[in-house]
């Protein structure tokens, strides 16, 4: 169990039993650290994409600029049958005979768009991410007006946890097709997990007439709307979530996560309860518990609850990460470094974890193990001043004064850039949605 004995003060932030530990620097002021979001986005990801069918477009024959007769010397006479033969495979799901099919329109036509689309798309439904990323990029280049293409490059990368680059590629099929459902669900995704809660709210609000009655749509919706201090929409969203939700367990906990978003884990907490009563196996309904029991204080119970989660599901990460800040706030950094290198090692894209990993280092003196934490740290969160001012402390550790220098000048720069929006984020106890690139599930 976490000791429950005294923890030093500088272990807590002011946003409670959530948030990594708050940094201080002479000079600086007082700034949070990487943050971890109470609602993981795991968990919005693998709800939402069961309420909402993301599927790859492929392209069809029509797709094929006939009448291009092959260069001289190719054996291959009619690239526009080879091109249907290989839609029709994709069709059936038979993907190498797709590929075949597709590679020779290419011999025929290196510069066949259209064939490169569906080979990125063959690629996709292998969960061949980079791979896939290549074939549209190429498709792209030659096909630019194929807004189809765009959205698959969009989708890889989402499935490929980079919601930052995805959210160039949706824009642009959004502008071009705002009528598209798809691209304006993964837009407004993207956007919450980036914590661009007013581009999600104007990516996902113009959806309400189709997936008002969609309660994870309402969910997501809620989220960027109470961070973007939409009161209104918050609450229409919220009301909307009430009138339709039932008494399944699975909008219980939904119910539960969206109080929780509010800061309301007074209520949030017999709703997850009523949740975990129907269905103790329910998918994060006890890592959900958890912190619910975090925001009250209860620590014991949140780390049951944990404990209860790794049970069920013992490769998600965020729950590792949870009880590894639990040890760590407790004091406890044996078992607490334990638990984060169990985060990493199933997700190593995780920079409040490697955040928290150099702190550790950095207190037994381990400053090379520490560097290259906050190194992955940085690359990850670069726009975060408490991991620029960490990494400056092991510089100096370490004799390279002059970089250390221009680490904690650049802390110090962000602070004074960010300040004014950081102490009002701070001052109403905004819950953030980060979402450090965790992988999908």
């Amino acid at each position: 169990m976490v000791p429950t004995g005294a923890v030093p003060a500088t272990e807590f932030s002011s946003e409670g039993a959530f948030e990594p530990a708050l940094e201080f620097h002479p000079g600086l002021p007082e700034t949070t650290g990487v943050t971890n979001t109470n609602i993981p986005v795991c968990v919005v990801k693998l709800l939402f994409v069961v309420s909402v069918v993301i599927a790859p477009l492929h392209y069809s024959a029509a797709s094929w600029q006939a009448g291009k007769a092959p260069p001289a010397g190719s054996t291959i006479a009619d690239p526009p049958k080879n091109f249907a033969e290989g839609e029709a495979a994709l069709q059936r799901g038979e993907l190498e005979a797709a590929e075949v099919a597709f590679r020779r329109v290419l011999t025929a036509d290196p510069r066949a768009g259209a064939a490169y689309a569906n080979l990125g798309v063959i690629a996709m439904r292998r969960r061949e991410w980079d791979h896939a990323l290549e074939l549209l990029q190429k498709a792209t280049t030659l096909e630019p007006r194929m807004a189809g293409v765009r959205l698959n490059i969009g989708l890889v990368k989402y499935r490929s946890g980079d919601y930052a680059g995805a959210i160039a590629p949706l824009a642009s099929v959004v502008r071009d097709q705002p009528e598209s459902q798809q691209a304006r669900y993964l837009l407004g995704l993207c956007n919450v997990f980036t914590e661009h809660y007013e581009n999600a709210v104007a990516a996902l609000e113009p959806l309400w007439p189709q997936q008002s009655k969609d309660f994870m749509y309402l969910y997501v919706l809620g989220i960027a709307a109470h961070n973007a201090n939409r009161k209104e929409l918050d609450e229409k969203a919220l009301n909307r979530l009430l009138e339709i939700g039932g008494d399944k367990p699975e909008f219980h906990l939904i119910l539960g996560k969206a109080y929780l978003n509010r800061e309301e884990p007074e209520k949030a907490l017999p709703e997850l309860q009523r949740a975990a009563a129907v269905n103790p196996n329910l998918p994060f309904v006890h890592f959900s518990l958890g912190v619910a029991y975090l925001r009250l204080d209860r620590k014991e119970e949140a780390e049951g609850e944990f404990r209860k989660d790794l049970e069920i599901e013992p490769d998600l990460p965020d729950t590792y990460e949870q009880l590894g800040q639990l040890y760590q706030r407790a004091g406890d950094n044996d078992h607490a470094l334990r638990f984060f290198q169990e985060a990493l090692n199933r997700n190593p894209k995780m920079p409040a974890s490697l955040f928290a990993v150099a702190k550790i280092y950095l207190q037994q003196e381990k400053y090379r193990e520490a560097l290259a934490a906050i190194d992955s740290a940085v690359r990850l969160a670069p726009g975060n001043q408490s991991v620029h001012f960490v990494r400056g402390q092991l510089l100096a550790r370490l004799g390279r004064r002059e970089a250390a220098q221009a680490e904690f000048n650049l802390a110090q720069k962000m602070v004074n850039t960010d300040l004014n929006k950081r102490r009002e984020s701070l001052s109403d106890q905004r819950v953030p949605n980060p979402e450090l690139a965790q992988p999908p599930q």
